[in-house]
């Protein structure tokens, strides 16, 4: 696992803005840090889609027993009711499947995402049906590593928020977004700290 390189100068560049931040990262010395597979970022994108982070590693446990390595291949060869026996929902299978049906077809690697521009990635991840821009926030966060992705659907977000800058009052997405912008140009940061306050391990997609 890697973590991204500008994370030192993230951290300084936060803790100087905002107090509160400052306190997140003094308290948490972890970092984010990718796996350095693609597929298996977007493959537990999508298990972990509107599940906790502990019930979602529960399932990819259970997914690995069940299929061995996660790749294409095993996702493809195995039948859809066995895949669901792991947990999963009908559809989070066939969204696993259409994924793995491109990459297959299309030979994808890792370096294919890496060597293009991330506008470009966001276009064509979309188009996979199952992949909406949830997961492909976690995607550039995870695997990309761009330093300035924020998630204002994440449940997780939206909690942590509210309870840090609110008094625990509500905040539309609309109104994160705006607020999101004294973390730039580094709001991968700020997120990986707002659900490092939240859960009891590091978020690793």
């Amino acid at each position: 696992m890697t973590r991204p390189s500008y994370w030192p100068e993230a951290t300084d560049y936060l803790s100087r803005r905002d107090t509160v931040m400052a306190d997140l990262i003094r308290r948490y010395p972890e970092t984010l840090e990718r796996r350095g597979d693609s597929f298996q970022t977007l493959a537990r994108a999508i298990v972990g889609q509107q599940i906790s982070i502990i019930a979602a590693d529960s399932v990819w446990e259970r997914l690995e027993q069940v299929a061995g390595e996660v790749t294409p291949d095993s996702l493809m060869v195995l039948p859809p009711d066995q895949l669901q026996s792991a947990g999963l929902s009908r559809s989070k299978v066939n969204y696993l499947r259409n994924i793995a049906k491109v990459y297959l077809e299309r030979a994808i690697t890792d370096e294919y995402w890496q060597n293009q521009p991330f506008e470009q990635t966001r276009k064509e991840l979309l188009a996979i049906k199952g992949i909406g821009p949830w997961t492909v926030e976690m995607f550039a966060i995870f695997h990309l590593h761009e330093p300035d992705i924020f998630s204002p659907a994440d449940i997780g977000v939206q909690k942590a928020i509210a309870r840090l800058y609110f008094e625990g009052e509500p905040v539309g997405k609309t109104e994160l977004e705006a607020f999101s912008h004294r973390w730039c140009p580094y709001r991968t940061v700020a997120l990986w700290y707002l659900w490092r306050h939240l859960d009891p391990v590091p978020v690793i997609y």
